[in-house]
């Protein structure tokens, strides 16, 4: 693949930031359009498909972000000289061509574009069908700018294809894939991993924990717990799950209180068996397979555990390996949880909201990968190339 300079790059990207405001009001007109077909009852998809003036502010931001950021290609990672005279040089490198397959999120259409274009790699955006106005004025946005700057169009392109033809494209794509991210849900997921032919990238999917050890601040407690779960249900930082040690004093009148506070913001709690004895007016566990759920909803489920082990445990069997969170005044304590815990973020009494790459010091990010190869956490510009090793000789053979 040519490699683009830094200098024309930016230029892309500062003609982006103008033809952007040019198009806001165009870019508000066709999302309305897709609001006014939207007809799935489903708040957080909603939520995500909604284009305002504060989201089209918040990709003139990531792409301001992404352009004063340092090329990450062609930045030496080692230089050795052998014995033999061999001087091996390790180079990030593109990594080709990126697919990313998304539900709803119009704003994805940006910041995965600006990301992966400064990186030097091509970008396939499949969004899904309830954001089609909108993607296709995001996509003529970038391609005004790619024509601008005398630079190819297909960099960026927006693919317009049914499950069936999508099924078709990853299990025989009409060009070189080299990865693959689906952001979205469990059921997208497992859709690219059976039909794709190239590595995939998982992201997004939460289902996050958090545990309340037996000397927590409560009142830290409880306000992590309203953050973390009312401030963004659509967003797979939210929280999910929490888990409550039975030691905890007033235990209780404690957890009576976290109701109350929980239905006051109209969250339903629902409940295991343990907590259930003592908790009206909520839902009981009838299948465990709830403990796997990403709720996306104004949902908890509030369980009983014995310690922290048994907490450790429970998280790393049925969490989405996302974000994983301890309240606890022992910093002991929070140590073992965090060391043990197989998430890619793991906190001390803080809100899993945090796991985002603009709050995370990362910037504008592709995902949050929940994968361990190649990187893991919010995928943002240094994440989106690979490497290269160049070997130098002078007649060298192996013997």
């Amino acid at each position: 693949m040519k490699l683009l300079t830094s200098k024309l790059k930016n230029k892309v990207l500062d003609s982006m930031l103008k033809i952007i405001e040019e198009h806001r009001v165009e870019i508000l007109e066709e999302n309305k359009k897709d609001i006014a077909a939207f007809t799935k009852d489903d708040q957080a998809l909603l939520d995500r498909l909604i284009v305002n003036n504060n989201k089209i502010d918040g990709m003139l931001q990531a792409i301001t972000e992404v352009k004063d950021q340092e090329d990450p290609v062609g930045r030496e990672i080692s230089n050795i000289t052998l014995e033999s005279g061999l001087v091996v040089t390790n180079k990030t490198a593109p990594f080709g061509t990126i697919l990313i397959i998304y539900e709803s999120r119009p704003d994805v259409t940006i910041e995965a574009a600006v990301l992966a274009f400064k990186a030097n790699n091509k970008i396939l955006l499949k969004g899904g069908k309830e954001a089609l106005h909108t993607n296709i004025i995001l996509e003529k946005c970038w391609h005004q700018a790619l024509e601008e700057n005398n630079v190819a169009k297909d960099w960026i392109k927006l693919l317009h294809l049914q499950r069936e033809e999508t099924q078709e494209f990853l299990k025989h794509p009409p060009e070189k894939l080299d990865l693959i991210v689906p952001r979205g849900g469990e059921r997208l997921i497992q859709f690219v991993k059976e039909n794709a032919s190239c590595a995939v990238l998982v992201s997004g999917r939460g289902n996050n924990f958090l545990y309340v050890a037996e000397d927590a601040d409560w009142e830290k407690a409880i306000a992590i717990i309203i953050n973390a779960k009312t401030d963004k249900i659509s967003g797979c930082n939210a929280l999910d799950k929490v888990l409550v040690n039975k030691h905890i004093p007033d235990y209780e009148a404690k957890i009576k209180e976290l109701q109350l506070v929980l239905q006051q913001l109209k969250v339903t709690v629902i409940t295991d068996e343990p907590i259930s004895k003592f908790l009206l007016n909520t839902e009981t566990i009838t299948d465990n397979n709830i403990w796997k759920e990403e709720f996306l909803a104004l949902k908890i489920l509030i369980g009983e555990v014995d310690d922290l082990d048994s907490a450790i445990q429970k998280i790393n069997t049925h969490s989405g390996g996302h974000s994983a969170v301890i309240v606890t005044q022992d910093p002991t304590k929070a140590t073992t949880f965090m060391e043990q815990i197989d998430s890619a973020a793991v906190y001390h009494n803080a809100s899993t909201r945090f796991t985002d790459g603009g709050q995370m010091g990362v910037g504008a990010e592709l995902a949050i990968s929940t994968d361990k190869l190649h990187h893991r956490g919010p995928l943002g510009l240094k994440q989106l190339v690979t490497n290269k090793y160049y070997v130098y000789g002078d007649g060298h053979i192996r013997k």
